[in-house]
């Protein structure tokens, strides 16, 4: 403050500033790891399992007919089991509707040419094209083994034991197999088509080298 003139006190303007607050750090790769030691063990035990899991899964694609073998064993244990148990129907039902559906993705092409139009031969002359499955032979394999040895794991708590009588389960089951798999022959006889490897055409270097050779002799 000070005095004007005319005795009267005048008040001259102070600069002021204004504190801004600091910019946010970035977030760091490091804070998203866990701080507790015990759950970044607990975390990189489970990813060196699941690594080593699907290494081996890898190895075992080339080996079908030792994995289907597996496979065998793994359901005739789950078979005993419900026999010896006498019970756990209403999980073999829903393990055998799973089975008919993943059976009818491994019958099925992967492009359906009742939506997308003819892309498999259906003459003799035309360009041999081979069948792709709409669910793959290991994939196949991987989901069914898994859905036995999850049902087998299932049938030791008794919560799913639901009391039923069996023999309708088993009725409606093969009833609902019959239909669909009805509905799936009736595709491949429109379309033209067998799901297997068998009674196609396979191309042959030594008859053709064969013919070949003949059209050039005199």
């Amino acid at each position: 403050m000070e005095p004007s003139p005319d005795g009267s006190t005048s008040t001259t303007d102070m600069p002021t500033t204004t504190a801004t607050a600091p910019a946010p750090a970035p977030a760091s790769a490091a804070d998203d790891l866990p701080s507790d030691p015990s759950t970044a063990a607990v975390a990189q035990w489970t990813f060196a399992i699941s690594q080593r899991f699907q290494h081996l899964l890898d190895k075992s694609t080339p080996y079908m007919l030792h994995r289907w073998i597996g496979f065998l064993c793994i359901a005739l244990v789950y078979v005993v089991r419900v026999y010896l148990v006498e019970g756990f129907y209403v999980v073999s039902y829903a393990l055998g509707i799973y089975i008919l559906n993943l059976l009818i993705g491994f019958l099925s092409p992967q492009v359906d040419p009742e939506f997308d139009g003819p892309t498999l031969p259906i003459r003799g002359s035309d360009e041999f094209r081979p069948f792709v499955r709409r669910l793959p032979e290991f994939k196949f394999w991987y989901s069914i083994t898994k859905a036995f040895c999850i049902a087998f794991v299932l049938t030791f708590f008794s919560v799913f034991d639901v009391p039923v009588f069996w023999p309708i389960l088993l009725f409606y089951w093969i009833v609902l197999c019959m239909l669909t798999l009805r509905r799936q022959i009736m595709h491949m006889i429109k379309y033209k088509y067998v799901p297997f490897s068998f009674g196609k055409q396979r191309y042959d270097g030594k008859r053709e080298s064969s013919s070949e050779s003949e059209s050039l002799l005199p």
